[in-house]
């Protein structure tokens, strides 16, 4: 017997999960969040709702907003449950519910008037995105805006008529200019090095595309702070709304299943304000960028660099992979010996140490995350997680056998088979480009190096074109497990 998810029935589901503290009618909104997926509501969503439960700052409540289809399906669902969220947080040794409710409200996605007139509102001091990776209109071989993009030359020519997060961002602060109202901060909560940065350089560039003057504006008195965010959270199927049914009698449209750990790390300026996150365990300090690149590099890094392995080896699950030997020791020995070792200082943390949380987080079976999950989105993730890597070690005279190996097992793995035989079922929004130049690299590997949107200067490497042909040849002859075994015995270079 489940209940179904709502307000209503909160004191039912306080039978097998934790509810809410607090009155849902003692909030009120703060923050507009742009991309209300699994990981905000793991996240952000779980961090404010710890705040609230302690009777503080119930005037930074969460109001959804989005663009795309995925956001009006997720947007049906929680309203269908007054916005609340079962989230299951599963380490090891213990698994348990809570039921969030930071968030209350969501205007309809594509209602652009009505996501103006709240991001217009007064009351809201902070918008924060969840957007990922790809969603920033970034070159990926330059890490620039790029200001040609179909997308944003359409809202620069409408900027009356947005269609993006950037558009509808800019269409509120045009108003609060307008209107003499202080601007929001906007705050990146996606993984990529300076997103503080990158996502004043979306905001301002799509500005001065259309009103110079708003751009000035925007530069002068917008703060886009650095922030690096972190937990492990798989994607939600029938699986997981099963169990949330089974274990705890709850109905969830959609839940949400992460691990224990979780962590969030942010610049302090808010000039408007913000919620005490301090007091639920966010880290506030002046520099993020030591911090972004241990997680990013080590942690995402981490995570591409098995993928693909495991994909071609048909492994479904990330623990599993982490089970098998060989696809272990490859992470630990790339990490260790390239990854690592170009990666600056981080106060008061030993980088060894926390890779081998990293491996401990990777291993927790718990989680159930998938190779596919993070197998998806390579254009975007790997000019971001693992080429920066590369490119530091090249620019210091340093070898790239095991950097250069994921980069071919990308490639081999986009030629479309796994090493078995099956087909692979891609998720990458440049899939026919990559798709085909990796066909073309099984006759010339530097067929796949000419994508110079995501390789960039790597490619001109002399070292790195070796190193590439190298591994890749060797995939093609013998597979992904020989071909790890030779990186293992050091002969992959030879």
């Amino acid at each position: 017997m489940t209940t179904k998810l709502s307000l209503a029935t909160l004191k039912e589901a306080s039978k097998t999960a934790g509810v809410p503290a607090y009155e849902r009618d003692s909030l009120t909104a703060g923050i507009v969040h742009f991309g209300v997926g699994n990981f905000h509501r793991a996240h952000q969503a779980v961090y404010l709702d710890d705040l609230f439960n302690l009777g503080l700052d119930h005037d930074w409540a969460i109001v959804g907003a989005g663009v795309l289809p995925s956001d009006a399906a997720m947007r049906d669902k929680l309203a269908g449950q007054d916005f609340l969220t079962t989230v299951v947080e599963q380490d090891n040794n213990r698994s348990g519910a809570r039921v969030t409710g930071a968030m209350i409200d969501y205007p309809a996605p594509g209602n652009a008037a009505a996501t103006v007139a709240r991001l217009a509102d007064p009351a809201i001091r902070i918008v924060s995105l969840t957007i990922t990776e790809g969603g920033y209109f970034i070159n990926p071989a330059s890490g620039a805006f790029d200001p040609a993009h179909p997308a944003i030359a359409a809202d620069a020519a409408n900027p009356a008529g947005p269609k993006t997060v950037f558009g509808l961002i800019l269409a509120g602060l045009r108003a609060r200019r307008d209107k003499g109202i202080a601007p929001f901060t906007v705050m990146s909560c996606d993984n990529i090095p300076g997103n503080g940065e990158v996502t004043h350089a979306a905001v301002s560039g799509l500005a001065r595309l259309s009103d110079p003057g708003l751009a000035d504006w925007i530069d002068a008195n917008v703060a886009f702070p650095n922030g690096m965010v972190d937990r492990i959270t798989p994607a939600t199927g029938a699986r997981e709304i099963g169990i949330v049914a089974d274990d705890y009698g709850i109905d969830d449209a959609w839940p949400v299943f992460c691990e224990e750990f979780k962590q969030w790390v942010l610049e302090d300026r808010f000039p408007e304000g913000r919620p005490a996150l301090e007091k639920v365990g966010v880290q506030f300090v002046p520099d993020v960028a030591p911090y972004e690149h241990m997680k990013i590099r080590i942690l995402n890094g981490g995570h591409a660099a098995i993928a693909y392995p495991a994909a071609l080896l048909d492994i479904h699950f990330v623990h599993e992979a982490m089970q098998d030997p060989d696809i272990r020791a490859f992470l630990a020995k790339l990490e260790r010996e390239e990854i690592i070792p170009v990666i600056p200082p981080v106060p008061d943390t030993d980088l060894n140490d926390y890779f081998s949380l990293i491996e401990r987080r990777f291993s927790n079976p718990k989680i159930a995350d998938t190779i596919p999950r993070l197998a998806q989105d390579g254009s975007n993730r790997q000019p971001k997680f693992i080429l920066p890597s590369t490119a530091d070690r090249l620019a210091r005279g340093e070898d790239v056998t095991g950097l250069s190996l994921v980069s071919a097992l990308w490639c081999h793995y986009l030629a479309g088979t796994t090493d078995s035989g099956k087909a692979i079922t891609f998720n990458d929004p440049n899939i026919d480009r990559l798709h085909a130049a990796a066909t073309a690299a099984r006759r010339d590997p530097m067929a796949f190096l000419e994508l110079k949107d995501i390789f960039g200067t790597v490619a001109a490497s002399d070292l790195f074109r070796n190193r590439f042909a190298t591994a890749l040849g060797s995939l093609q002859q013998n597979g992904a497990r020989a071909t790890l075994m030779r990186y293992l015995e050091n002969t992959l270079a030879n």
